[in-house]
C-alpha cells in the first residue's frame, strides 16, 4: 500500500452482525488499519485491543463528526442500516430517514474527499418478482421471473399504502444517488446487495438484548430457546436464499482487494442453491435444534399459523421469491458461494445457543416457576 490513507479503511457499523465478521477478517488476513465506527462495541469486544483498530463510539448518521475520519481513509465501507420488517410498518419515518436522508451526506462526503465507497444496499430493492406482481400469472409465461439480475431486473415495489416497501424505496433511492455521484462526479463505488446473510452474532433475542421483533431466523430461535410456538406468517410459502456469513465476507474481501474489477459495479451476494420456503426453514431448524441440544431431542415443537397483518401490522406486503443471479460477481471476481443451507444454519444456530442458551433457560425456568406457584 502506497500511503497511510490507502492503507486505512473506515468501517461504518463495525459493531453489527456483518461488520463484526468483516472486521475480524480484515484484522486477521490483511495489513489494513481500520477506523471502526458504531454506537456499540459489544459484539467486537474481543477485537478492541488490536493495534490496527481504532474504535470510535459515534453515530454513523453524524457525517459532520465522521468527516475527519473519512478524510483519513482511502475506502469507506458503509454497513449501517435500519433493516427490520417490523419497523417498516411501525416507524416508517425512522426507516426512511435512517436509510436515505441521514446517510445521503455520507455519499457526498466520500465524493468530496475522494474516498472509495463500498455501500451495502439490500436485496429488497428488487421488491416483488414479475410473477408475484401479476395476479394469477403463470411462471412459464413470465421469462426468468424469479432470477434477480443486477442490471436487467426491474425493481417492482408495492403501493404507497403498503408501508413495508419504505425500506426498499429508501435503499433504492440511495443506490441511485451513489450511481449519480459516480456518473457526474467520478465517485468510485461498489454497491452490494446482500441476500439473507446468516451466522453467529446476528440480530437479537427480545427481552434479552433487544426489544421488538427481529428477523425470521432470530424469531424462530427465540421460540426454540424459550420453548414456545414458532409463529409462521401466511403459511410460510414465501421463499428466500440464505447465505453463510463466511461466504459473504469472502465476497466482500474480493471487492476490497480487486479495486479495478469492482469499480462502479453492483453485485448480488447470495447463494441461489440455498433457496427454501420459510415453512421448510422452520422444520429444518427444529430438526437441527434437536441435534444441537440433545436435551431437546424429545420435545414437541409447535408451529402456530399467523397472518402478516397480525404479526407485522397494517401495511405489510412481502416478496414471494428472491433468488440472486451471481454471474456478475463470479465473472468479475471469481466468487461463488460454497456453504450449503444446513451448514450455514447450523453455524448460525450454534451462535445463538452459545450466546443465549443459558440466558433463555433462566427466563423460561423462572416463568415455569411462576406458573407452578400460580397453579
Amino acid at each position: 500500500m502506497s500511503d497511510d490513507r490507502t492503507a486505512t479503511i473506515a468501517l461504518l457499523g463495525c459493531g453489527g452482525f456483518i461488520g463484526s465478521h468483516l472486521l475480524e477478517r480484515i484484522l486477521d488476513a490483511t495489513d489494513y488499519r481500520v477506523e471502526g465506527i458504531d454506537l456499540s462495541s459489544r459484539k467486537i469486544a474481543a477485537f478492541l485491543g488490536r493495534k490496527r483498530l481504532t474504535f470510535h463510539t459515534m453515530n454513523v448518521h453524524d457525517v459532520a463528526a465522521m468527516r475527519p475520519v473519512i478524510e483519513r481513509c482511502g475506502t469507506v465501507i458503509s454497513l449501517a442500516a435500519l433493516c427490520n420488517p417490523y419497523l417498516y410498518t411501525h416507524t416508517p419515518i425512522d426507516v426512511i430517514e435512517s436509510n436515505f436522508v441521514k446517510i445521503y451526506p455520507l455519499v457526498q462526503a466520500c465524493s468530496e474527499s475522494g474516498c472509495r465507497l463500498i455501500h451495502f444496499s439490500t436485496s429488497e430493492v428488487y421488491g416483488r418478482t414479475l410473477t408475484g406482481a401479476i395476479d394469477g400469472a403463470d411462471p412459464r409465461h413470465v421469462p426468468v421471473s424469479h432470477l434477480l439480475d443486477e442490471t436487467a431486473t426491474p425493481l417492482l415495489l408495492g403501493p404507497i399504502a403498503a408501508q413495508r416497501w419504505c425500506y426498499a424505496s429508501a435503499k433504492q433511492l440511495l443506490e441511485r444517488a451513489v450511481f449519480a455521484y459516480g456518473f457526474e462526479r467520478g465517485l468510485e463505488y461498489t454497491i452490494v446487495r446482500p441476500f439473507n446473510f446468516i451466522g453467529p452474532r446476528m440480530d437479537f433475542i427480545p427481552g434479552i438484548d433487544g426489544e421488538g421483533v427481529p428477523r425470521v431466523l432470530a424469531c424462530f430461535m427465540d421460540a426454540l430457546l424459550h420453548d414456545t410456538s414458532i409463529r409462521l406468517v401466511d403459511g410460510g410459502t414465501n421463499r428466500r436464499c440464505f447465505t453463510a456469513i463466511r461466504d459473504a465476507v469472502d465476497a466482500v474481501m474480493l471487492i476490497l482487494e480487486r479495486r479495478h474489477a469492482s469499480r462502479q459495479r453492483i453485485f448480488n451476494i447470495g447463494n441461489p442453491a440455498n433457496e427454501t420456503t420459510i415453512a421448510a426453514l422452520a422444520s429444518r431448524m427444529i430438526d437441527l435444534y434437536r441435534e444441537l441440544r440433545p436435551e431437546a431431542a424429545g420435545r414437541n415443537f409447535s408451529v402456530e399459523p399467523v397472518t402478516s397483518r397480525e404479526f407485522y401490522g397494517e401495511g405489510y406486503e412481502d416478496s414471494d421469491r428472491r433468488v440472486p443471479a451471481v454471474g456478475a460477481i463470479a465473472g468479475a471476481l471469481g466468487w461463488t458461494p460454497k456453504i450449503g443451507l444446513v451448514d450455514a444454519l447450523r453455524s448460525a444456530m450454534e451462535g445463538f445457543i452459545r450466546e443465549y442458551g443459558m440466558k433463555c433457560r433462566k427466563v423460561t425456568g423462572a416463568f415455569r416457576d411462576i406458573v407452578r406457584e400460580t397453579v
